[in-house]
């Protein structure tokens, strides 16, 4: 048996929980928003904000589950914002891309058809001028 220095028998201090603000106890708890944030994360990490949205959502989680609601609160708003970020540029920019490259071959289908008299014009004229 180790005699060396004295050792105490303590319970660790516990813990402080932040209590709520009276102004959230009749509110309810704020969403973290991690399914949309692992979706984004996997299938639309437009600029990474998809993985920024899947920090901010289990910060949100952790505060929550520790009882500070308004860190909950501002991080839940934070990565909500990332979310609808991620979601719109992964939607928006290829939808974009893709009516820019319509019109672009429309308008170059128009003028292939439109040049095509001009290609065809008979430059030399007919044989009986020549004579």
């Amino acid at each position: 048996m180790d005699t060396s220095y004295p050792r105490e028998d303590y319970l660790p201090a516990p813990s402080r929980k932040r209590e709520p603000s009276p102004a959230a106890l009749g509110s309810p708890p704020p969403r973290d928003h991690l399914v949309w944030s692992i979706f984004n994360t996997i299938y639309m990490n437009f600029c990474c904000l998809g993985f920024v949205a899947l920090a901010f959502s289990v910060k949100a989680r952790d505060r929550k589950a520790s009882g500070d609601v308004e860190a909950a609160r501002r991080f839940s708003s934070k990565a909500r914002c990332y979310n609808a970020l991620a979601t719109a540029g992964s939607v928006v920019l290829p939808l974009l891309l893709l009516a820019l490259v319509v019109t672009g071959v429309v308008h170059l289908s128009k003028l292939a058809h439109e040049s095509v008299g001009f290609f065809t014009y008979q430059f030399g004229g007919s044989d009986e001028e020549d004579k």
